[in-house]
């Protein structure tokens, strides 16, 4: 790598020492963006260049003037509620009480048959929206309220710092009997 590069076109391969002919291929080696030969691509991982956009792409798409911002809604609600651990018996339950197959119950939801097979089957949990729709059509309790309990902060007798532990807080080092 002494010599000055005149052209792009005629680069040294840093592993091999050998001329890169075109633009070479950029690989990923130990950690290292390098741009090697094509025999010595094969010793890294090889990085993918993005297309570059042209000028008739960007005319034929153009940014839009405003920019659309997201809704973000509150979700105190789904928080403070959790299905049920026996869901599937109670909506088995449901169903053959009204004499329906997977499909029909399904179709009442307005849901697909084979995410229903699946939670029937114990595979799939429902989602909080999903159960609420079912309790809704169906007249089943699926969810319950989550007790919070909230998690003392009491410091013990051997913590010395405000901030946190170290090994030496917590190590207890025993002492050789001469």
């Amino acid at each position: 790598m002494s010599k000055k590069i005149e052209n792009e076109y005629e680069k040294e391969c840093p592993i091999c020492g050998g001329k890169i002919w075109g633009r070479g291929e950029k690989v990923l080696i130990e950690g290292a963006k390098i741009t090697v030969c094509q025999s010595c691509a094969q010793f890294g991982v090889r990085i993918k260049s993005k297309p570059k956009i042209t000028v008739k792409s960007k005319e034929l798409y153009p940014k839009p003037k405003f920019s659309v911002k997201k809704v973000v809604r509150p979700r105190g609600i789904e928080e403070s509620v959790e299905i049920v651990s026996d869901y599937v018996v109670r909506i088995r339950n449901a169903r053959n009480a009204r004499g329906l197959n997977q499909d029909q119950f399904a179709q009442k939801l307005n849901e697909k048959p084979s995410l229903l097979r699946r939670i029937e089957a114990g595979k799939v949990e429902p989602t909080i929206k999903l159960a609420k729709k079912i309790e809704e059509v169906y007249k089943i309790k699926l969810l319950k309220q989550v007790d919070e309990i909230e998690p003392s902060a009491k410091q013990s007798q051997y913590m010395k710092k405000s901030s946190g532990s170290s090994l030496g807080d917590i190590a207890y080092v025993k002492k050789k009997k001469n």
